[in-house]
């Protein structure tokens, strides 16, 4: 894992965020201390959710629904 300290990131931060995007981590220090890791979140859309499917659903042909008629539709609540 890199090490990046606060005027590093301070100073090139826009790069950093884009490295950290890519996959690479870092280790951020204060005062030459590890204080935080900075690392990519896992952004896993989840396929056998049914929202991520209502496009495909639609048919414009019925009304609109609110949000809790959706969940209903959706997930039975």
């Amino acid at each position: 894992m890199k090490t990046v300290s606060m005027l590093e990131l301070r100073q090139n931060v826009q790069a950093i965020v884009e490295k950290v995007e890519r996959g690479q981590p870092f280790l951020l220090t204060y005062r030459g201390r590890p204080v935080a890791r900075i690392e990519p979140v896992e952004t896993t859309t989840q396929k056998d959710d049914p929202f991520y499917s209502l496009g495909e659903l639609a048919d414009g042909k019925g009304k609109s629904l609110s949000n809790r008629e959706i969940d209903e539709a959706l997930y039975g609540e």
